[in-house]
């Protein structure tokens, strides 16, 4: 299969390229992938080698199915040409104009308005460019920074899932953030 054009994509925004994965790309995404901290509150990690193998065996293998339904994208930082995170916009439901955002991020780069960038430049094509009506967020209860991010996107928490998913042997509760395309800024 052949890559389809996206004319969106990548995104450039002031300091960030969201683009494709690519094969070289392995090491930068161990970096992250693998810190326990950065995995602290995700449904996976702190990955081993093979683990970031798959997940980027499956990055690359998602970039060529037509249509795409699932842009994960790796987060280069401009200013040194290096991969620093990811971020997903993934289609739930078609019907609905419904999307969902998720985003990681390398420790090292923490608190500098990263995640921010990159994910109001992504939720800013779901609505403008593709038309979507509805754009979702989660993350655990505890991880401040993630709900911190949605909330100063315009984000509003919708609920709280109690003890919706099994992570790492222990039940965690989920925090429900949306956005809908006619509040968005």
């Amino acid at each position: 299969m052949t890559t389809q054009p996206y004319p969106w994509h990548p995104v450039r925004t002031e300091r960030l390229l969201l683009r494709d994965f690519v094969p070289s790309d392995f090491d930068a995404v161990h970096a992250y992938g693998s810190d326990p901290e950065v995995a602290r509150y995700m449904e996976w990690g702190p990955n081993t080698p093979d683990e970031t193998r798959f997940f980027m065996d499956r990055a690359l293998t998602g970039q060529s199915v037509w249509p795409r339904l699932h842009f994960g994208l790796a987060i280069e930082w401009l200013e040194t040409s290096a991969v620093i995170g990811s971020i997903d916009l993934r289609l739930l439901d078609a019907a609905n104009r419904t999307a969902e955002i998720g985003y990681c991020l390398h420790r090292d780069h923490w608190r500098r308005g990263i995640i921010h960038e990159a994910s109001r430049a992504l939720i800013d094509v779901a609505f403008r460019t593709l038309g979507l009506h509805r754009v979702i967020a989660t993350c655990d209860v505890r991880n401040t920074g993630s709900f911190g991010v949605m909330e100063k996107l315009g984000m509003r928490r919708e609920g709280v899932l109690r003890q919706d998913r099994q992570i790492k042997g222990a039940w965690r509760d989920t925090y429900l953030y949306a956005v809908l395309a006619e509040e968005w800024t």
